[in-house]
């Protein structure tokens, strides 16, 4: 039974997810995805007009599952430094669960793409960077982080620190771990961003 074209949409672009997961594979091109699928290539452009529009299939994917997840741990909790560990946390799960999609976000699958590409990824790096900004305000506000912290180099801090493991699982080849050693990183990060150490004996 030939697949409906929603389906074939997502078949596509599973595809191309996994070929980006060999990042020693063939250039992918239009020909490589169509006959990984044993269709032709004339089938592709049924659904997609371009690779570009392929691409731009797996951004929306990315920006709908990070943010569905970054707004649930957002209102799970009212301590601005759990949403903070919370969003940290999952960008990191979120590599090691998506291989080929952490190459989309480092930009290492579209170098030579449309522009168009990597201005989208910037845009998702931006909202992710705000809403690491409003959970530290909201830690500054609750006390949790010293009154006067600079909120906005703190939530760079830890965007940088989620692009730097993302850098490093995509050029070790998928061998560096994003979540390795995960607790001792992000006390490091706290104390960085500002953390009021707990009195002894309080809760955690």
């Amino acid at each position: 039974m030939a697949a409906k074209p929603g389906e074939r949409r997502l078949q596509i672009m599973q595809t191309l997810a996994e070929m980006l997961e060999q990042p020693k594979g063939d250039k992918i091109t239009t020909a490589a995805i169509a006959a990984r699928l044993g269709v032709s290539e004339a089938a592709l452009y049924r659904h997609f007009a371009s690779k570009a529009q392929m691409y731009e299939g797996l951004i929306d994917f990315i920006e709908t599952s990070l943010f569905s997840v970054i707004n649930q741990a957002t209102s799970d909790t009212g301590s601005g430094l759990q949403q903070a560990q919370r969003i940290l946390a999952l960008l990191l799960g979120f590599a090691q669960k998506n291989r080929g999609l952490t190459r989309v976000l480092t930009g290492d699958a579209l170098v030579h793409e449309n522009d168009r590409l990597q201005h989208r990824i910037n845009q998702i790096l931006d909202r992710i960077e705000a809403a690491l900004k409003q959970a530290l305000r909201i830690g500054v506000l609750r006390g949790e982080l010293a009154e006067g912290s600079e909120v906005a180099g703190a939530a760079n801090l830890l965007l940088c620190f989620a692009i730097g493991r993302w850098q490093q699982f995509v050029k070790s080849e998928f061998r560096r771990d994003p979540t390795a050693d995960w607790p001792t990183p992000w006390l490091q990060l706290a104390s960085a961003c500002g953390v009021v150490p707990q009195p002894i004996g309080s809760a955690a």
